[in-house]
């Protein structure tokens, strides 16, 4: 393994033997063998860990366990403590996403202070399959499909060589230590269950599965790279920059041979989700004035353009909750529930919202109020502007600039903790309730 180690090093071209690489090291057995590997290469190298404070006694002895080991190979060490699940729940994200930021945050500032050429991160062959699999099931596009790369920016991956199995036959027979995450072997977690059931299923199916998919991904790495020209040329013909704002012009767009596709991709350069794009698309001759957003960007449709503009201030806090999400990590913390209507009790409290699951569209969208906001409050004939209605509520200044809103789409389905609207309420047809709780306001 150790020749196969370097010649992927030198073949890739990830980097000069001279470099100074940082490795992040989580204690585990992919990450300890290819410290192992560095030593055994002579290479230069320092360690970089994070604690995430995740797993208790655990995760402390992991970072102490690593630090043991830094210090018997005498090289440079870093390490820090997050407090991911406040991280998580004040930017509205999953656990998985809070430390996934934490970290290659933490790993940046590390290289960049103490003059790290690279960061090393031991991604190996089962974690591309396992990445392959998990954006197939998120409706991703081609890029997606071709899973993790040896190298993006600063990061490199000189695992990527080498299988689950051939890591663990490596460190048994060089009696590499490692520390344990239990939580590798719990299938509730989305890569877990892919790797513990769906992988070993299609091997057993077909022995060369795993390599068959493995090369499979170097062909679509190809063909990415053709349909990444195409997109960049077609990019050209609509897109142009007003006041520093992209513009896509809907008429050349339309022209496009393949428009829904071309939206897409430009969409996703500013943070667009898949499903916000198709309702881009699908609203593209609907009349002007239709709002989109992103995490960090909206979209104004105005005529036949579409302006993008980037998020400030309080806008910038967009949510979205996906079909089948049961819990949102806010700054609410909702919990959501899908409740056959035969056993439904109705919740009158402003801090729960009951609505006809049918009426809604997903992702449903979580914003700040904007002036011009209207909705149809329960009980009403009749729309009200949002501005008018809080007045009316008597909601003090404070609290009305920080009211949220649930929408579907363009609608207003909650104005959260106060009123839901007309429109979306349980009536005697309703099959299916969707119950939105504040667990805290």
């Amino acid at each position: 393994m150790l020749e196969r180690f370097r010649d992927f090093i030198q073949n890739k071209r990830l980097f000069d033997p001279a470099h100074k690489i940082l490795l992040a090291v989580s204690g585990g057995i992919d990450s300890m063998v290819m410290l192992h590997l560095f030593e055994r290469s002579e290479f230069n190298y320092g360690v970089v860990h994070c604690n995430f404070q995740l797993r208790g006694a655990d995760s402390d002895g992991d970072e102490l366990f690593v630090e043991e080991q830094v210090l018997n190979h005498g090289v440079p060490f870093f390490s820090t403590r997050f407090d991911t699940l406040e991280y998580a729940c004040i930017n509205g994200i999953s656990i998985e996403m809070a430390a996934r930021e934490l970290r290659y945050r933490y790993f940046e500032e590390v290289r960049s202070e103490h003059n790290f050429e690279y960061i090393a991160t031991a991604h190996h062959k089962d974690d591309l399959l396992e990445t392959f699999f998990l954006n197939l099931s998120r409706k991703t596009g081609i890029r997606g499909l071709t899973g993790i790369k040896e190298q993006t920016g600063r990061i490199i991956r000189p695992m990527l060589f080498a299988g689950r199995n051939e890591i663990e036959d490596f460190a048994r027979a060089n009696f590499i230590e490692k520390r344990e995450d239990v939580t590798n072997s719990e299938v509730v977690y989305q890569r877990n269950f892919i790797r513990h059931r769906v992988l070993p299923v299609l091997s057993d199916l077909n022995p060369a599965f795993k390599n068959n998919l493995y090369d499979t991904i170097g062909n679509l790495r190809e063909a990415e790279e053709v349909y990444s020209w195409f997109i960049d040329a077609e990019k050209k013909k609509v897109v142009s920059i007003r006041e520093s704002d992209p513009v896509i012009d809907v008429e050349l767009l339309l022209k496009s041979p393949f428009p829904k596709v071309l939206l897409f991709e430009i969409l996703s350069e500013y943070n667009f989700n898949p499903k916000v794009a198709e309702q881009v698309f699908t609203g593209l001759n609907n009349e002007s004035g239709r709002t989109f957003y992103s995490k960090s960007h909206r979209i104004v449709k105005d005529r036949s353009q579409l302006f993008i503009t980037l998020l400030s201030g309080q806008e910038e806090r967009i949510y979205y909750i996906e079909e089948g999400d049961m819990e949102l990590f806010t700054p609410f913390d909702l919990t959501v529930q899908q409740i056959n209507a035969e056993n439904f009790m109705l919740d009158k409290s402003p801090l729960v919202a009951c609505i006809d699951s049918d009426k809604v569209e997903f992702p449903l969208l979580i914003r700040k109020w904007q002036q011009g906001d209207y909705f149809q409050p329960l009980g009403m004939s009749g729309f009200k502007k949002l501005s008018d209605f809080l007045i009316d509520q008597k909601v003090p200044l404070h609290r009305k600039e920080n009211t949220w809103l649930l929408c579907s789409g363009q609608k207003i389905v909650w104005v959260m903790g106060h009123r839901i609207d007309n429109r979306f309420k349980v009536t005697a047809e309703t099959m299916q309730v969707l119950k939105i709780e504040m667990l805290r306001s």
